[in-house]
C-alpha cells in the first residue's frame, strides 16, 4: 500500500523518521509530498494514495474525488474540523484523528499564554500570581485534563465542565464538576476552551458568557478559533476593560482587536498547540501505527466518521 504524508506545515524530521520505519516495516510504501504551496500538488499527489497522513491541511471533496484509490486518512492530531467528513463517507474513506498524543503540549502552551499575560507581557511592571486562582476547564477531555494536571502545580482550584464526562473522570483528577458553561465563566479567574468545533459550538461563546466573568479574569482559547462570536468578544472587551484574551489562534479581526483592545488581546500568528518535536513524533507515529493496523486487522478505534 502506498501511504502519502501530505503537510503544508511539516512534521519534525525525526517524525517522519519514524513514520517511515513503521510503515516501511510493514511493506507499505511511503509518499512524501512537504511544504507545498498549491492545492493542485496535493490532488496530484493523492491520486495513487492508499493511505493519508496530514496535520492541519484541508481535505475536501475535491481531494477525495482526486483520490480514487484511498481507503483512510488520519489526522494526526485530535480536532478534524479540516476535514470533510459527509464527503470521506460518501467515497467509503475512513477518518480517524489521533487523540491524546498533543494533549501535554497544548497544556504547557495554556500555561505559557498564562504566565506571559499576567506578568504583563514581561515589561517590567508588577504583575499577579496564578497560586489560589479558580482555573476553569470548558469540557475534560485529553487535553484539560493534562492542563488540570499543570495547574494544581501552581496552586490553582480546578473546575470544569464537560456535559459528556462521566462523574468518575472529574473525580479521578480532582477537579471539582460545575452544572453548565455559564457557572463555569462565572465563578473562574481564568477560563480555558477545549470544546470541538461543530454546529452546537460555533459561536457559542459569545458576549452574555463573556460578560458573567469575573472582574480581572482571562479567557484562554487554544481550541477553535470559530467557537468565539468575535465581533461580539471585541465589543465585550471595550466594555469590560478589565477583562483579557489570549489564543494560539489569530482572530480573523486580529488588526481591530490589536487596535480596540491593545495587549489585552494576545494571539500568536500561526497555530502553536502542537507545535513542539515530542507532538510532532507522537502524533505522526501514532497515525503510522493507526494506518498499519488498519491495513493489517481493519482496526478503526478512531474512526470520527460513520
Amino acid at each position: 500500500m502506498k501511504v502519502l504524508v501530505a503537510t503544508e506545515k511539516p512534521f519534525a524530521i525525526s517524525a517522519v523518521e519514524g513514520i517511515r520505519e513503521v510503515v516501511e516495516a510493514e511493506g507499505h510504501e511511503l509518499m512524501l509530498l512537504e511544504k507545498y504551496t498549491d492545492k493542485a500538488q496535493l490532488l496530484s499527489a493523492v491520486e495513487d494514495a492508499d493511505a493519508m497522513i496530514i496535520r492541519s491541511d484541508k481535505v475536501d471533496e475535491e481531494v477525495f474525488n482526486a483520490a480514487k484509490k484511498l481507503q483512510i486518512v488520519v489526522r494526526a492530531g485530535a480536532g478534524y474540523d479540516n476535514i470533510d467528513l459527509n464527503a470521506a463517507t460518501s467515497h467509503h474513506v475512513v477518518v480517524e484523528n489521533t487523540p491524546g498524543q498533543n494533549s501535554n503540549a497544548v497544556a504547557e502552551l495554556v500555561f505559557g499564554l498564562l504566565l506571559f499575560t499576567v506578568r504583563n507581557h514581561y515589561n517590567g511592571k508588577s504583575g499577579t500570581e496564578l497560586m489560589g486562582k479558580k482555573l476553569g476547564l470548558l469540557a475534560f477531555g485529553n487535553v484539560p485534563q493534562n492542563v488540570a494536571r499543570v495547574a494544581k502545580g501552581f496552586g490553582m482550584e480546578v473546575y470544569a465542565y464537560d456535559a459528556y464526562c462521566p462523574q468518575e473522570i472529574f473525580v479521578q483528577h480532582g477537579v471539582i464538576q460545575v452544572n453548565s458553561a455559564e457557572e463555569l465563566f462565572r465563578i473562574c479567574d481564568v477560563v480555558s476552551l477545549h470544546i470541538p468545533s461543530t454546529p452546537e459550538t460555533k459561536n457559542s461563546i459569545n458576549a452574555k458568557l463573556i460578560a458573567s466573568m469575573r472582574p480581572n479574569a482571562i479567557l484562554v482559547n487554544t481550541a477553535r478559533q470559530d467557537v468565539i462570536n468575535e465581533s461580539e468578544l471585541i465589543s465585550i472587551l471595550q466594555e469590560r476593560t478589565d477583562l483579557r484574551y489570549i489564543s494560539d489562534l489569530q482572530l480573523a479581526a486580529d488588526k481591530e482587536a490589536c487596535e480596540k483592545l491593545g495587549d489585552r488581546y494576545f494571539a500568536t500568528p500561526k497555530k502553536m498547540g502542537a507545535q513542539t518535536a515530542e507532538a510532532n513524533i507522537n502524533a505522526g507515529l501514532a497515525a503510522a501505527n493507526q494506518i498499519v493496523d488498519f491495513f493489517k486487522v481493519g482496526v478503526t478505534r478512531f474512526q470520527v466518521n460513520k
